[in-house]
């Protein structure tokens, strides 16, 4: 019986302050233009992410190959991270010979497709047309349940700039929809059963954030992970719904 309620609070607990996953689409719209360098109107370019501490996240663009060591603040970014000049799920492209307007979106992961906490993001942009560091910048967003647009002031290099991140609220804003969805049991001991109409995907996330379980099944097995509270998110035709089970091996 004391067991019984110890699981019960713990996982009371644990769901109190686990953060919040929001999932959603981050636009990025900007025209870019020389940074006043000898190999101008061709150009090399690189759009990506990171947290508010300053680490990266994703790369969304990088026009950039074998010049691509002249982009030295993504580099550095992306070094600092272990994976140098990472370009998972972006846009990418050789060498620009022209200005144009760029675009390139993010879908709230990081480079493991692991959907990253709501928070403080930072979009990082930076081109260079000449055989060093160029023009970047910063700006600030917020991934959260709220949209968010933006249209900053031009800065040298990208003008016209647009951000706008719009979150997929289904699984907030619909409760029927949500309860609809049901995973048994819960707690459990590692193996679990989805319930619901048209699942396409699951997703298993543990209190950091990482996936440890992705598949096409609605049915899944946590045995060999430890005791503690997990986010499932579940993908179906509809839209997305994420709910948290807690696994007691005991």
């Amino acid at each position: 019986m004391k067991r019984s309620i110890l699981t019960i609070l713990l996982f009371l607990a644990a769901t109190s302050w686990i953060n919040a996953q929001t999932s959603g689409t981050l636009t990025v719209t900007a025209t870019t233009s020389s940074a006043g360098g000898n190999f101008a109107p061709k150009n090399i370019v690189a759009v990506w992410i990171e947290n508010e501490q300053g680490n990266f996240v994703k790369t969304l663009l990088a026009y950039a190959q074998t010049r691509k060591t002249h982009l030295n603040t993504w580099e550095a970014s992306t070094t600092a991270a272990g994976s140098p000049f990472n370009t998972v799920d972006a846009v990418t492209g050789a060498t620009k010979t022209s200005h144009a307007t760029r675009t390139c979106t993010w879908d709230g992961t990081d480079i493991n497709g692991t959907l990253v906490p709501d928070g403080t993001y930072k979009v990082r942009m930076e081109l260079t047309d000449k055989n060093s560091t160029g023009n970047y910048s910063t700006f600030t967003i917020t991934k959260d349940t709220n949209p968010e647009n933006q249209t900053p002031a031009n800065v040298p290099s990208f003008s016209s700039i647009s951000i706008n991140w719009e979150p997929v609220l289904t699984n907030i804003g619909d409760n029927a929809f949500t309860e609809s969805y049901k995973i048994q049991p819960n707690p459990t001991t590692g193996i679990i059963s989805i319930t619901g109409e048209n699942i396409r995907e699951i997703q298993i996330s543990n209190i950091s954030g990482a996936l440890i379980y992705r598949s096409q099944s609605p049915s899944a097995d946590i045995s060999h992970q430890p005791d503690g509270v997990y986010l499932v998110k579940i993908t179906t035709d509809k839209g997305t719904v994420i709910k948290k089970i807690f696994k007691n091996g005991l």
